[in-house]
């Protein structure tokens, strides 16, 4: 048992590691849980091109994982509330009983639109499920067996990349891409039932506020009304044939309100200073949504790439998405072993992020063999473990248990708005810049992993300004308290 999952705290506590007796069973339902979540995500982005273009949605192939995204914003914001008062367990069910009927809606689903709004319903129960996991972990786990924790988790994705793709390849080629989506809901059955007999003493924490948690609901909904509108408003208008004036004045209009009120309502959902990357935690925070947006914008498209460009089978395109994963387990297995300076990891993730994503963008436009992909997009995955797993770390290091929760969903907020950021913007340019009669064309995906790359600076900055904490600001003391941080 390495020592960093032995607890680091009082005479009084036991010195129990993640896999003592006491912990295993919980540690093993969490494991199932990101690995059955691992499976989805790894499956659904293999089929998704020929769910695109069997029902003839390839102008809104983006949308499609945008939208998993937007609903997780508001799972995420419920969920945070909601576990800090009720703890973790209604979010786990409720999260679980949305991600199965989103999946089960997709696969039946006649037309496109709504397999994104199947997905819309999953992402839904994601952010639910997710907020409630980062829960449990902080409140069962002792402080110095959480950073092995979440390596672990990254090593959860391992098998489901080597395996996901080439089993989606295959059912989606054999059976048919609907079965892609109906066969993982057993699955997250089944991944809840472990965990749950173990969640049944982690109780609330403060006392229930009917009048904040309502406001938060609100401010939920209104950031996810808001994301939406700009996402949907953005791609009808690139999907449009010659618009008219009216309907340009109408669609920009919509889009820019919809971002408007997405940032009025956002400042309130995160520590104060996040949007300004204010020294210390709110820092970190943000680092976590930038540095999504040039990752997930790029990943979403790369099957696309792969299939129309190079007339790649489904399986083998999503055999790169594997080299990504096993590349996350791998960071997130070196920010494990890490016992001083953590926060300077988001600096060098960051920046090898910066590096293989320009590096990603060059082998594409010179069509580089597959293999020069795999490799390239494996660094970039090596770099988004570290980094992300490390601002996981942080975040409930310095957040007191019964803040956990919504400094959890605070972090989990910025990640989707990140990812929803990433995808809608790379569906947008690929709506405005791609050849109905040439999807695969190259210099459409150049583009786009250009404009994308451009965040990894900004990510190099935010590290920094995260890992240097501001005198009499919310720095990187562990455990002090956030209260008027993040606005009720």
């Amino acid at each position: 048992m390495s020592e960093a999952s032995k607890t680091s705290g009082g005479a009084g506590d036991k010195p129990t590691g993640a896999m003592s007796p006491e912990l295993r069973p919980l540690t093993i339902g969490i494991l199932a849980i990101i690995t059955c979540a691992a499976f989805e995500a790894m499956a659904v982005i293999t089929a998704m091109p020929v769910v695109a273009d069997e029902l003839s949605g390839e102008s809104s192939y983006g949308l499609a994982f945008s939208m998993y995204l937007t609903a997780s914003l508001l799972g995420t914001v419920v969920a945070g509330s909601w576990c800090d008062r009720q703890g973790p367990r209604p979010a786990l069910a409720v999260g679980m009983s949305l991600m199965i009927l989103g999946l089960l809606a997709a696969g039946a689903a006649p037309d496109f639109w709504l397999v994104t709004v199947g997905r819309a319903v999953s992402g839904l129960g994601g952010g639910f499920m997710i907020v409630a996991v980062y829960v449990v972990i902080g409140r069962s786990f002792p402080q110095r067996a959480q950073p092995v924790v979440f390596g672990w988790l990254a090593a959860a994705w391992v098998l489901p990349a080597l395996i996901g793709p080439v089993v989606a390849g295959f059912v989606t080629q054999e059976f048919g891409w609907r079965w892609v989506f109906l066969g993982v809901a057993p699955v997250v059955i089944a991944a809840v039932v472990i965990v749950w007999p173990k969640t049944k003493d982690l109780g609330a924490l403060v006392a229930a506020d009917a009048g904040p948690a309502k406001t938060r609901v609100l401010r939920g909904f209104a950031l996810a009304g808001g994301v939406f509108a700009a996402q949907w408003a953005v791609v009808h208008l690139a999907d449009t044939a010659d618009p008219t004036a009216g309907t340009v004045i109408a669609l920009v209009s919509l889009a820019a309100a919809g971002i408007a009120v997405a940032l009025a309502v956002l400042p309130a959902l995160l520590p104060r200073g996040t949007l300004v990357l204010a020294r210390g935690l709110p820092s970190i925070i943000a680092t976590r949504g930038i540095v999504n947006v040039a990752f997930f914008g790029t990943e979403a498209f790369i099957p696309l790439m792969l299939v129309n460009s190079r007339g790649i089978d489904p399986g083998t395109a999503g055999l790169t998405l594997s080299a990504g994963a096993l590349g996350w387990s791998a960071g997130s297995f070196v920010q494990a072993r890490v016992t001083f300076g953590r926060q300077w990891l988001l600096v060098a993730g960051s920046s090898v992020l910066s590096l293989s994503l320009g590096g990603f963008a060059l082998a594409t436009a010179v069509e580089a063999p597959l293999w020069v992909l795999v490799v390239v997009w494996g660094l970039s995955g090596f770099a988004m473990g570290m980094t992300l797993s490390s601002t996981s770390v942080l975040v409930l290091k310095l957040s007191p248990q019964g803040e956990q929760g919504r400094n959890s969903a605070a972090l989990q907020i910025s990640d989707q708005l990140g990812g929803v950021a990433g995808t809608a913007g790379a569906g947008a340019l690929f709506a405005l810049l791609h050849d109905p009669d040439n999807a695969g064309h190259v210099p459409t995906f150049v583009a786009i992993w250009l404009a994308l790359w451009v965040f990894t600076g900004a990510g190099i900055v935010s590290g920094l300004r995260g890992a240097r904490p501001s005198d009499g600001g919310p720095g990187l003391t562990p455990k002090k308290s956030m209260e008027g941080t993040v606005p009720a």
